[in-house]
């Protein structure tokens, strides 16, 4: 017999939605226990010193917070920093030396903006969108802490009928398109649907439509915040709560399989297989994992404790998940110079800098991905953490004007196969084909001398963190509410986290509303099982 553990939760995966679940539920009074396959607790919501001999800390995978409520913040007692960035975007104009900078502190300025890229007459329409995006932000943010709505009550809570058929029931891009004239201006607007979602912004399927709810609601303001300290102070900060709490927090665990009725197998760093017993099991991997965990377990459990009850796992055919996206992170002496002279370089990077992604550009690029090559030019979003947060960076680093740049290209599909260093030249041939001097001249020297530069393919994400295909979303994101004629009658089901097993739930992205770093899914998890105890008296 395997030596068996008993615990009224068993967590599979430390990552942020994890320790939110168990935090919850061991302040709740229940005995948690969490089994992380890494040698320390965060996912993908982790920092770490990419470079040997350099003192800055970066925000390995994940790097901006829009989608964690504060209400989840406040009631797990988390100190938990996040720094608004006063400029919304930056965006060369691909052939000029112009570009468009929202400044959402200068209005007048960000309307002189637009008219210096011919777009004067997008100036009005931009404002008007912003205000449409802010009534979708205000009638959903509030219900993601709550049990699902359904569809017809979504509608009727957003009271809105021409928002709730441009961006609920028609390709998102087809109101960009009648919304906007310039071909920038639509490209701006349209990358909040496609970060991470690898789709035309006028594909059918609308999961381009759901990709961009979430991208424009967090807060209850569409926020893109920096995380003081970077991002792995926010699950630093989870995992001290989480302990506080009571949680065993158990790290260099690999789950190898799950039974239904609640048993739990793992390896620890000795190569011993060891099994833990709990009332429930609620698992912060991607679905498909969890798949694989539960049809795994006859087998594991056969020399030990085989499950009782006779159900069949969950099916083996869910579509594979797959990534879309390439991340490189870059340390650099100080921001490179723009083409655009009247804008300056802090001000550009102080908020989201686009790169060849106008509407034109990023529809080829989907053509392109799908006929199997590299986008060229690559569709790409920069984001620089140093300037809203120079504590990363060490007094030395800081002193020198060294910043750091995380780039995010686009449309760059798992299915494609490509190495670190195809993608890797493509994000650079992108970002200096806008820029006024190649960024390799920018970059530092580690300790061995060799470029401050890592790359992060969805192969990465795969092998590092065991998302499948490099699905930062687990799988394809879901609506923040539940079809009309969804079973709603148990309290997983309310709070979409169900699967085929009562004992088992969802407890991490692939829930439905999970997807960033938000908690989302480790704080509906939680809820799920309190509201099922205070259901059975």
């Amino acid at each position: 017999m395997l030596p068996v553990d008993d615990f009224d939760i068993v967590v599979i995966g430390g990552g942020h939605n994890g320790l939110v679940a168990a935090t919850y539920l061991a302040q709740a009074g229940r005995r948690v226990c969490v089994l992380e396959r890494l040698d320390q607790p965060g996912g993908a919501a982790v920092s770490s010193y990419a470079f040997d001999g350099m003192d800055a800390k970066l925000s390995r995978y994940s790097y901006l917070v829009s989608l964690l409520p504060q209400k989840i913040i406040d009631e797990l007692g988390l100190d938990i920093r996040l720094r608004r960035r006063r400029y919304s975007s930056y965006t060369p104009l691909p052939g000029s030396d112009l570009g468009l900078l929202i400044d959402t502190a200068d209005a007048e300025a960000t309307r002189a903006s637009f008219a210096s890229i011919g777009a004067a007459a997008d100036a009005d329409a931009f404002d008007a969108f912003s205000r449409d995006l802010g009534t979708l932000a205000r009638a959903f943010w509030p219900t993601l802490t709550e049990p699902l709505l359904t569809r017809d009550e979504a509608r009727r809570l957003l009271d809105d009928e021409r928002l709730w058929h441009e961006f609920v029931e028609t390709p998102v891009g087809d109101a960009i398109a009648a919304r906007f004239e310039s071909d920038l201006v639509r490209g701006v607007v349209g990358t909040d649907a496609l970060i991470g979602t690898f789709s035309s912004l006028h594909d059918k399927t609308l999961l381009q439509n759901i990709c961009f709810l979430y991208h424009v609601i967090g807060g209850g303001t569409g926020d893109w915040d920096v995380p003081v300290g970077g991002m792995g102070a926010v699950s630093g900060e989870l995992a001290r709560a989480a302990r506080n709490a009571g949680v065993d927090l158990r790290t260099g665990a690999e789950v190898t399989g799950v039974s239904p009725d609640g048993v739990v197998t793992w390896r620890g760093d000795d190569g011993g297989i060891r099994s833990l017993t709990a009332g429930r099991v609620l698992a912060n991997v991607a679905p498909a994992v969890l798949d694989r965990l539960l049809s795994a377990s006859g087998e594991v459990l056969a020399a030990g404790q085989p499950p009782a009850s006779g159900e069949a796992p969950l099916s083996g055919d869910r579509p594979a998940p797959e990534g879309a996206q390439v991340k490189v992170n870059l340390l650099l002496s100080r921001l490179p110079r723009l083409r655009d002279g009247g804008v300056a370089p802090d001000a550009a990077f102080g908020g989201t800098f686009h790169i060849n992604e106008l509407h034109s550009q990023l529809e080829r690029a989907v053509l392109d991905a799908e006929a199997g090559r590299i986008p060229r030019p690559l569709p790409a979003e920069i984001y620089c953490h140093s300037l809203t947060d120079p504590s990363i960076l060490s007094p030395e680093l800081q002193a020198q004007g060294a910043h750091t740049l995380t780039v995010f290209g686009l449309h760059t599909p798992h299915r494609l196969g490509a190495s670190g260093a195809e993608l890797q030249a493509a994000v650079l041939e992108s970002l200096d084909s806008v820029l006024a001097e190649p960024i390799a001249d920018l970059l530092l020297t580690d300790a061995h001398g060799r470029p401050c530069i890592e790359t992060k393919t969805t192969s990465d994400l795969e092998s590092a963190l065991g998302m499948p295909g490099g699905n930062i979303f687990h799988g394809p994101l879901t609506w923040p509410f539940a079809e009309n004629d969804a079973p709603l009658t148990t309290a997983a089901e309310r709070w979409g986290v169900a699967t085929a097993h009562p004992r088992v739930l969802l407890c991490g992205s692939g829930s439905q509303r999970g997807g960033a770093v938000s908690g989302l899914g480790g704080h509906s998890a939680a809820m799920a099982v309190l509201d099922d105890d205070l259901d059975r008296g």
